[in-house]
This record gives structure tokens, C-alpha cells and sequence, in this order.
């Protein structure tokens, strides 16, 4: 092949390698660029999370600034550690009140737990948080907004910690679980997702409502036989659950028991259980039900001759939730309390109110 051609070909074989080598280069260019933008979202919801901080969360002593998105949380409330499993953070320390549950973590929340390490158990002794063991945990935030937090306590904690305490609106753990979710969502720089959660829970509220139209013209009222009967007050989570499935708490119900999530009832006030439904929360169902109808004035009400309690095991997980009513586990109550309620209230004194099966 003479010389001349040759190079004339070759010339246009790398003119075509090149236009070859360039078009590829711009694929992948287009590539890089597409994955960016797939990688857009989770860029923005980091750069959303990071533009949530400072964040500065009023509350019954003042107010707590947030400066950066927290690691170490510890949770000193009494229900706080569902919240901050639901918006996906593990606290290093939790305290403990009902269940004896490892971690605190309920079964309703095993599953926001993982395979993480089991958050360290702090006792609820009745005299305020455990300091010493806070501290020894290192948190870069204390949250305690289920709970009856001093000024002294908060003090002491905030030298460890921002601490954010339970809300100046309410009574000492008097926080409904909606503000508590999105309070703990702010806190950790996810209020949008702490609004979905708080949502979702709401929709199941709603639909069990819709589904039992009944609830909305009952009346109902949730107590314990502890030192006498013990009624729980309007800003308390168990009477909660009820007042957010549409049934009515009963009239005079706060005035009798005073500015507190709950008080015993004197004899006179035994009326306050008579309601279309009245929910015990009791030691047991079985021995317990014998001797609380044994009491002549209550076994005297309508809702008791007329079949309409609903009984509950404050030992079993049944019980520990309807005690926690926190954003997870609501739903798990619901699934048991609704059936109650509603055998309770369908205006026929056959009908049995069955125990969860589970």
C-alpha cells in the first residue's frame, strides 16, 4: 500500500478512535451526571439535616439550643427512647419505668433497634435521674420531656448535656405523644419525618374511629386500683388514647382530680366510672376483677351490671404499652384496645370483652 494512503487512512482511523473516545467520555460524563442527581436526595436531606442546626427547643425551664446534630442521646423521660428509635437514632442510655424490657425497648420497637447495641438501662428510683450514670455516658443531648424534672435536676443535668425538659403548657408527664415526637424530631434535626410518623399514627387513630361510630357518642373514663381507685386525668397518655379514638372523658373529670395526670377518687366520686365504658388497668384480670367487684357501690354501677369494663394486665406488653403510648406503641394497642372498646360499647350487656390473645 503506498505511503500516501496509508497515512490517509490511518489519519482517519484515529480521527474515528477519537470522535470514538470522546463519545464514550461523554456518556460516562452523562453517567457521573446522572448519578449525581440520583445522589442528589440523600446530598439534600444531609444538607437539610445540617441546616437544621442550631435548633433552640422551649420548654418549663426556659429554653435549650441545639448546635449540632446529636450522637449521644440518653433519655431521661419515661417513654422518650420510642421517638428517637422511630426517627432512627439509638440512644446510648435509656430509663426504665414498666416492662423490664432489655434496653427500655419494648417488642413494639425491636425492630427500630436492629442489630444495634442495646442502649444502657438507667433506674427510675423515684428521686429524680441517676447523674452519675448520665454523665458516665457521655451525651451530647438529655432528653426528658415524659417526665417531672426539677429545676435543681435540669440544672444538674444541663452541666452534662443540653437537656431538653418536658413542655410548661402541660402537667408533668402531661405531654401528648404528638408533641413529643416532633419536639424529639426537631431535636435531632428530622422534624419532617417526626411529622409523617406522628401522621400515620394519627391516620390509624382516625380510621378505628370511622369504624366504630359508636365511640363518638360514648363516654369513658381509665383508672387502677392503686391505694383505692385511681382516675386518670385528661393530659395523661392512657386517658389520651381514648379522648384520640373519639370517646368522650367524663364531665368534672380534671376538677376532681386537680392540676395532675391523675389522683384517687374518693367514695363519693365513684360516679366519675360510671361511663358507656370504663378501662381498669389492673396488678392481674382474675383475682383483681373478683376484689374490685367485691365493692358493693362500684359493682352497683351500670357498667358494671351492664358488661361494659375493659381489663388490662399492667405485667403484660399489652399493659406496659397502653402505659407508654408513645408514637410506636400506639399502634400496637390499638390492635388490641379497639376490639375491647368496641364489645364494650355495642349497647348489648351479652357481649363479652375478650383478653388479647397476645
Amino acid at each position: 500500500m503506498p505511503r500516501a494512503t496509508r497515512a490517509t487512512r490511518i489519519a482517519g482511523l484515529l480521527a474515528s478512535v477519537l470522535m470514538l473516545v470522546g463519545a464514550v467520555a461523554a456518556c460516562g460524563s452523562s453517567d457521573s451526571a446522572s448519578d449525581s442527581s440520583k445522589s442528589g436526595p440523600s446530598g439534600s436531606a444531609k444538607a437539610s439535616e445540617s441546616t437544621a442546626f442550631p435548633v433552640t427547643i422551649a420548654h418549663k425551664f426556659g429554653s435549650t439550643t441545639i448546635k449540632a446534630e446529636p450522637k449521644r442521646v440518653v433519655t431521661v423521660g419515661l417513654t422518650d427512647q420510642d421517638a428517637v428509635l422511630a426517627l432512627g437514632t439509638v440512644p446510648v442510655g435509656t430509663t426504665e419505668w414498666v416492662g423490664g424490657y432489655k434496653g427500655a425497648i419494648g417488642p413494639w420497637a425491636q425492630d427500630n433497634l436492629g442489630s444495634a447495641a442495646v442502649p444502657t438501662v438507667l433506674k427510675d428510683t423515684g428521686t429524680g435521674p441517676q447523674v452519675e450514670k448520665v454523665a458516665a455516658l457521655k451525651p451530647d443531648l438529655i432528653l426528658a420531656l415524659y417526665s417531672g424534672l426539677s429545676k435543681a435536676q435540669y440544672d444538674t443535668l444541663s452541666k452534662f448535656a443540653p437537656v431538653v425538659a418536658q413542655p410548661k403548657e402541660y402537667n408533668d408527664w402531661g405531654i401528648p405523644w404528638q408533641q413529643q415526637t416532633e419536639t424529639i424530631g426537631k431535636a435531632l434535626g428530622k422534624p419532617d419525618e417526626a411529622k409523617k410518623l406522628v401522621d400515620g399514627v394519627e391516620a390509624e387513630f382516625a380510621a378505628a374511629a370511622k369504624a366504630n361510630p359508636a365511640f363518638a357518642k360514648a363516654t369513658a373514663v381509665m383508672a387502677t386500683p392503686y391505694e383505692g381507685t385511681f382516675v386518670y386525668g385528661s393530659q395523661d397518655a392512657r386517658s389520651r388514647l381514648l379522648a384520640d379514638l373519639g370517646l368522650k372523658l367524663p364531665t368534672g373529670l380534671d376538677k376532681a382530680i386537680g392540676n395532675r395526670f391523675g389522683a384517687n377518687i374518693s367514695k363519693e366520686r365513684t360516679d366519675l366510672l360510671d361511663q358507656s365504658v370504663a378501662v381498669w388497668i389492673l396488678p392481674d384480670t382474675g383475682t383483681a376483677v373478683t376484689k374490685l367487684h367485691q365493692d358493693k357501690l362500684y359493682a352497683d354501677l351500670k357498667v358494671v351490671k351492664e358488661g361494659r369494663e375493659v381489663f388490662v394486665d399492667e405485667s403484660s406488653d399489652f399493659g406496659n404499652a397502653v402505659s407508654l403510648s408513645t408514637v410506636l406503641s400506639i399502634p400496637y394497642v390499638l390492635d388490641r384496645l379497639v376490639p375491647q372498646l368496641a364489645a364494650a360499647v355495642d349497647g348489648d350487656p351479652a357481649t363479652k370483652v375478650e383478653q388479647p390473645a397476645s
